[in-house]
């Protein structure tokens, strides 16, 4: 069964770097779609076994989109995770009053503190996001391309003004094992109705990244053992507790 191949990377993640400890209040940031979904349900899974006692709550931001939330509603239910929605004008910054020609990375940021904000207010201590490891892979390749530095997504991230611990517990799963779980488990991944969805450098780098891979077999688990061995912040002195 896949679900359980992927509890084994999840677990392991987690131990590895501490990102869930005793009573911690964990909001999980769903999109709708299939990494964050996927995230979701393997925390609910391993909150049923974990020896660490932690609270599940989800968080989905609205950008404007117009899209309807009620499947991913009834599924965080159906797990026993309690459901938030966030209301937001994301979009109308982003495409109507600023007009971004790549408009990923500021409704990237603006999506975080949106939910950065929700979980602290309901008192959660714990943010979790669904990047994989190809997310990861694909963020060095941007910023290698674009800005010339050696830097990716982190374990975790601690935010001191908030005191919100940042935390990505799917970082070392492949993606192929995510949308095989998809796929097993029938979770209600939603269309995405960004209209910049697939025509993105983030794209592009996804395909430099497939390339690349399918030339030296074994390329994503030499590039993460890079970031991971590296002086990256936050990989070394990976957060601090709040």
């Amino acid at each position: 069964m896949k679900d359980q191949e992927l509890l084994k990377y999840l677990r392991r993640t987690v131990q590895k770097y501490s990102l869930i400890r005793e009573n911690d209040r964990i909001a999980v940031g769903v999109s709708g779609g299939k990494d964050s979904l996927t995230l979701l349900y393997a925390l609910a899974r391993f909150r049923d076994f974990s020896s660490v006692s932690y609270s599940l709550a989800a968080i989905a931001i609205d950008p404007g989109f117009s899209m309807d939330y009620s499947a991913v509603r009834a599924f965080s239910e159906s797990l026993d995770v309690t459901f938030f929605l966030e209301k937001t004008d994301i979009y109308e910054i982003v495409f109507g009053a600023r007009r971004e020609k790549h408009p990923c990375a500021l409704c990237a940021n603006m999506r975080r503190g949106a939910l950065v904000n929700a979980a602290a207010r309901e008192g959660m201590n714990k943010l979790a996001l669904g990047h994989h490891r190809d997310d990861m892979l694909s963020t060095l390749l941007l910023n290698l391309v674009y800005e010339g530095r050696f830097y990716s997504y982190a374990p975790a991230t601690y935010y001191e003004d908030r005191g919100i611990t940042l935390i990505r517990p799917l970082l070392e799963t492949p993606e192929a094992l995510i949308k095989a779980v998809v796929r097993e488990q029938a979770l209600p991944v939603l269309e995405n109705l960004c209209p910049a969805d697939r025509e993105t450098r983030r794209e592009d780098m996804n395909a430099l990244l497939s390339e690349l891979s399918r030339r030296y077999p074994g390329l994503r688990d030499r590039l993460f053992h890079a970031v991971e061995s590296s002086d990256i912040p936050d990989w070394k002195t990976l957060f601090k507790e709040g």
